[in-house]
């Protein structure tokens, strides 16, 4: 039987729309198929976690059931074509079975007229030092701080794809993320972590509007960015926080124990 030609591109058409379907399906399934392994990797992990920077930290009262600590492990410095490690220097004290994160600050340094390489060397080392910090005592996850320029992007995406691949399957790898990042900006779509946590802090010119649209019960756009929150608690702004995704809770001081009844009491719903 001979088509006309309104008949063939009409099923041509149709074929095509049909694959794209099928395609549109496919992708929402492999999403939804990641996001329920990464909320169970996640589930090992306390429903607030205190970030412990680099100070002495004695937290040997807290209770492991509520609270778990995100430590700066090390600093890794890109400069031109090396990579320097700055390790913690000050002491961590906690309680035995406290659920550990290991934080890695990336920051990249310019000399003057000078270019960082980014090169997959780096890369490599990056990787390395970061999963050296898993062997850490009570480490049970790992995190990433870097804020990453528009021309690093594509390294980091890359980083944490080889570190994602390097990492046991169940370890949970998360980043911090600006607040505007989770907002409106994609780029974060598709990346290996298992949350990107939203820092709704230190934010300069867009502070008050973007806490503004929180207190009015904006949320984010970017999945990843809904697992969680990051705050500080010398910036408190009036919100109810979901009390299904995790609070991470910077402090500009040593954390004492008026500071964790502080954090008790924030509103949650």
């Amino acid at each position: 039987m001979r088509l006309k030609h309104n008949q063939r591109v009409s099923w041509s058409t149709r074929a095509r729309w049909l694959f794209v379907i099928a395609l549109l399906a496919a992708s929402s399934c492999s999403d939804g198929r990641q996001a329920e392994i990464s909320r169970q990797r996640l589930a090992i992990l306390p429903p607030v976690i205190l970030w412990a920077w680099e100070r002495p930290e004695y937290l040997g009262t807290l209770d492991i059931e509520k609270f778990g600590v995100a430590f700066l492990a090390q600093t890794l410095t890109l400069s031109e074509d090396d990579v320097r490690i700055e390790p913690r220097r000050q002491p961590l004290n906690v309680r035995p079975g406290t659920k550990l994160i290991a934080v890695t600050r990336i920051q990249a340094r310019k000399k003057a007229g000078g270019q960082i390489a980014l090169s997959d060397a780096q890369r490599d080392k990056l990787v390395t030092l970061i999963m050296r910090t898993l062997e850490l005592p009570g480490v049970v996850a790992i995190q990433i701080d870097y804020d990453v320029v528009v021309s690093e992007r594509e390294f980091y995406r890359k980083l944490l794809i080889d570190l994602r691949k390097k990492l046991p399957e169940h370890v949970p790898l998360s980043m911090t993320a600006l607040a505007s990042f989770c907002l409106g900006d994609r780029w974060l779509e598709g990346l290996p972590v298992d949350e990107a946590i939203p820092m709704i802090f230190r934010m300069g010119l867009d502070d008050r509007a973007i806490k503004q649209q929180f207190e009015n019960g904006g949320d984010v756009r970017e999945p990843l960015c809904r697992a969680s929150y990051g705050i500080s608690l010398d910036e408190p702004f009036k919100m109810q926080f979901d009390s299904s995704r995790r609070l991470y809770v910077f402090n500009d001081h040593a954390w004492k124990d008026a500071d964790l009844a502080a954090v008790a009491n924030l509103n949650r719903r």
